[in-house]
């Protein structure tokens, strides 16, 4: 992946890892164009840096994705890399009264978003390279976020076929697979006492300047590589 005078679009962008993201190729000297729901959150980032566009997006929304696709395609078609970062995690029982409806959020985030805007940004001329964050949770699950383990595998299998399907076109696809970190995914608090981005995304960029297409970190490294044993008892743990 080209790290530096490039433009790269972050879906998500605008906070926890995709923040993590957007800041460090700002400062290896790239435009990071940044998209999501949030418009005032999107735009207190881009304030902070000249390099940084927002463009609010609701990427739930199959409409909103491909007016998205349309809008990069005539305004940004140097757009080099795109990056499926935005996600959501909802900690809850399958008893739940809305656990379907929220299940249903889960999924057309997680998986039908990226899928799409996959197929969307596969078609952009300039594209070079295509990074998906799943999580160590598609190889080990956690039971409280059943669901969006679920998604995280289902993202994992997709990424792995589209590194092979989108081979000829000369797009390489590459696997960030961050452990559980401290940002408000799932609700604010509920991580406070993991690692911080920082590290991840320390690690991440030292892998990606090193040609590295899957990228683990600490606890996901366990998760993602380890044999039977490993991941038997690393489920023990996410499921006492």
């Amino acid at each position: 992946m080209e790290l530096s005078n490039s433009k790269i679009l972050i879906t998500g962008g605008a906070t926890g890892i995709g923040l993590g993201l957007t800041e460090r190729f700002v400062q290896l000297g790239n435009t990071v164009i940044i998209c999501g729901r949030r418009e005032e959150v999107l735009n207190e980032v881009a304030s902070k840096y000249p390099n940084v566009i927002a463009k609010a997006s609701d990427l739930s929304d199959p409409a909103s994705r491909e007016e998205l696709y349309k809008w990069v395609a005539e305004n940004h078609a140097d757009l080099a890399a795109f990056i499926n970062n935005a996600g959501i995690q909802n900690w809850m029982d399958i008893a739940d009264a809305d656990f379907m409806e929220r299940a249903h959020a889960e999924i057309v985030t997680n998986i039908e978003a990226p899928m799409h805007l996959t197929k969307l940004f596969s078609q952009l001329p300039s594209l070079k390279t295509l990074v998906n964050v799943t999580s160590g949770l598609a190889f080990v699950p956690a039971s409280k976020i059943a669901v969006y383990s679920a998604t995280k595998a289902f993202f994992h299998s997709f990424t792995l076929s589209t590194r092979y399907l989108l081979k000829d076109k000369g797009i390489e696809v590459i696997e960030l697979i961050p452990p559980a970190l401290n940002t408000d995914l799932g609700g604010t608090g509920i991580h406070n006492n993991f690692p911080p981005v920082s590290g991840f995304i320390d690690k991440a960029f030292e892998d990606l300047a090193n040609g590295e297409e899957e990228i683990t970190y600490m606890h996901s490294t366990d998760m993602a590589n380890g044999g039977p044993e490993v991941i038997k008892e690393r489920f023990k743990v996410l499921n006492p």
